[in-house]
């Protein structure tokens, strides 16, 4: 698969999980994709937690769910309608999660290139998740970033240091198939911008 096909390809994944978890090689090879993504001055901020446990994974989804409702409380009712029927997470479906971590001291106190832009430590973790995401499309595996979850949550259930910011719980694994159109487009809930709205020549174009 061509780089251009994995990012064509490239789907969060939730429902179509069969169950099955990466073997072990094919793991492997994602999380040294993601190890190489480029990072300011070096630094390499990320860490990479694999979860299999069960009881873990339960513990977490329970969480998720709560926090999904929570959302969903705070839509009016035409939303709320579309959102119910939209699955957010394949957290027990899922072989295995990665839980990427960011953590913001790694490269000491003066990162080269970090100076006048803190964040870039935080740009460079998410560098990370997306040569995860595309490596595993080329693996014939599926990714689906979990995004409702309180990070302290995710901190205590994981001990993760205080200092250090669970970025992305990914659940990875074997799937039955990736759909055409990407989970969000399929019920409407949104649509992707025409590239030329996206880009601008010279100046930014309100």
């Amino acid at each position: 698969m061509s780089l251009y096909e994995a990012i064509e390809r490239r789907r969060d994944v939730r429902a179509e999980f069969t169950g099955e978890p990466p073997d072990d090689e094919a793991l492997t090879r994602v999380l040294g994709a993601a190890h190489r993504a480029p990072s300011v001055g070096m630094s390499q901020p990320w860490d990479f937690v694999v979860v299999r446990d069960p009881a873990t994974r339960e513990r977490f989804a329970a969480h998720v769910a709560d926090e999904r409702a929570s959302y969903a409380a705070g839509l009016d009712d035409k939303r709320a309608a579309t959102f119910a029927g939209i699955k957010v997470e394949g957290i027990r479906e899922a072989g295995l999660g990665v839980v990427v971590t960011h953590d913001p001291d790694r490269g000491g106190p003066q990162v080269l290139g970090r100076a006048t832009i803190d964040d870039t430590g935080l740009y460079s973790t998410c560098l990370a998740v997306q040569n995860l995401w595309l490596a595993a499309t080329a693996e014939g595996l599926g990714v689906g970033w979990v995004s409702f979850y309180r990070e302290q949550h995710l901190r205590d259930l994981l001990g993760i240091p205080p200092r250090v910011r669970p970025v992305a719980w990914l659940c990875v694994g074997r799937v039955s198939g990736l759909h055409d159109v990407p989970d969000l487009e399929r019920h409407r809930w949104r649509s992707r911008r025409p590239l030329a709205e996206a880009v601008h020549h010279e100046r930014y174009r309100s």
